[in-house]
């Protein structure tokens, strides 16, 4: 259910050099305010996504995404700066964009190289694009500025579908303004919409009812 493999290669590099950008421009007032997300501030946000990223593109994929090797990302990089965050981010960004363009078709529908992440490569990295448009908007939202819809909001609605299938929800189809429809479980009732809106109400972050929606459509329920 990925989008493709092109697509994917060619805007997610570049929604990193965003989030960097992002970074460097906090101040330290800023980089203390708490997030949306529970318990983290915004340096806390940045210091999740720097180290995903990292360990993503140093092959330390044992654990990842799991809550253990989520705190230990943010623990090692407290007392960091935000420029050093930011350099961290830009560096991982040319290792991953030099790794996507190495990968084919057949590695992008393959396996991920990692036993505690289901689908496929594509799927993973859409996933991690996915991260970083929505920390972004952690962030943008704990500071106070407004939101942004690059085309990493398209990445997301796609993983919050591949998960949704994944959980058996639906069946459904996304049929959201100004977006490809994504299908979930073969597609059924069409969920209309912000894009945006649903975007946030299916990871925790906004309200489902707005959708007609409980809080089962939620991924991370």
């Amino acid at each position: 259910m990925a989008l493709p493999r092109e697509t994917v290669t060619k805007q997610y590099p570049p929604e990193l050099e965003e989030f960097s950008a992002l970074v460097r421009s906090l101040n330290d007032q800023e980089w203390q305010t708490p997030s949306r997300c529970d318990g983290w501030t915004v340096g806390d946000v940045a210091r999740h996504l720097a180290g995903t990223l990292t360990n993503v593109t140093t092959g330390n994929l044992e654990g990842l995404g799991t809550p253990e090797m989520t705190k230990q990302e943010v623990d090692e990089r407290k007392g960091r700066s935000p420029r050093d965050l930011a350099d961290e981010i830009d560096g991982g960004a040319k290792v991953a964009a030099d790794m996507l363009a190495g990968f084919d078709d057949d590695a992008w529908a393959g396996p991920v190289p990692a036993p505690n992440i289901p689908g496929t490569l594509g799927d993973g990295v859409e996933a991690l694009w996915s991260d970083a448009f929505l920390h972004a908007d952690d962030i943008r939202a704990a500071i106070g500025r407004k939101p942004e819809r690059t085309p990493g909001l398209e990445a997301a609605l796609s993983h919050v579908a591949t998960i949704l299938e994944q959980q058996e929800w639906g069946p459904a189809t996304l049929a959201l303004d100004g977006v490809t429809e994504f299908p979930i479980r073969g597609g059924g009732k069409r969920i209309t919409g912000d894009p945006f809106d649903f975007a946030l109400a299916a990871t925790g972050r906004g309200d489902p009812a707005r959708f007609g929606l409980d809080e089962t459509v939620n991924i991370y329920r």
